[in-house]
């Protein structure tokens, strides 16, 4: 934690210094489209600590220092890692495990949903090739085995539809609860 700033003032103040970048190839802004992702879960009654994973799913983009076209470059920043290995001093494995396997699940939807594909923004496709493309048939089995799969495969769906320009949802501060409440025990100490 940085000084003795609470955890969530941490949160909010990457959001308040990074959350204006734009959201990758998409025509909103990074904050925007965390926004519209926790208030998707909110929609679908999702519990509080995927709400959170919502979030907070691509807080990885706002940790790295890259430009927000790194794709176009042929890179994948592996945000997902970088972003729960950033958010596990904050939260345990309900908020982080979504998180992590969050690009996975864009992988095995793209194997599993014949028509999901094809309703990836052009940002996104560009992104799945660089994260390894569909999943084989193996790799959707053993997708299947890990703990918290269905959650991710449930952010990915929001995820997918959270790109809406000028969308007005809820605010970061109308999720100050839920983060606090999502904390792990020792952090909230």
């Amino acid at each position: 934690m940085a000084g003795n700033m609470a955890a969530t003032d941490v949160i909010v103040q990457l959001f308040e210094q990074r959350g204006a970048d734009r959201y990758g190839g998409e025509a909103i802004s990074q904050i925007e489209h965390a926004l519209q992702t926790a208030h998707l879960a909110v929609s679908h009654d999702a519990a509080d600590a995927l709400v959170v994973a919502a979030l907070l799913h691509d807080v990885g983009h706002l940790l790295h220092t890259m430009p927000d076209d790194v794709a176009g470059f042929g890179i994948d920043m592996r945000h997902e890692e970088l972003g729960t290995d950033w958010l596990s001093t904050y939260f345990g494995p309900e908020v982080t495990a979504p998180i992590r396997l969050h690009v996975a699940a864009k992988r095995y939807l793209c194997a599993t949903d014949s028509e999901y594909a094809g309703r990836l923004s052009p940002a996104s496709r560009q992104s799945l090739f660089l994260q390894g493309g569909p999943m084989s048939a193996s790799e959707v089995a053993a997708f299947e085995l890990v703990p918290n799969w269905d959650q991710a495969v449930l952010l990915r769906a929001w995820d997918d539809e959270a790109k809406v320009p000028d969308l007005v949802v809820p605010s970061l501060a109308s999720y100050q609860r839920r983060l606090e409440g999502a904390l792990r025990r020792k952090v909230r100490a």
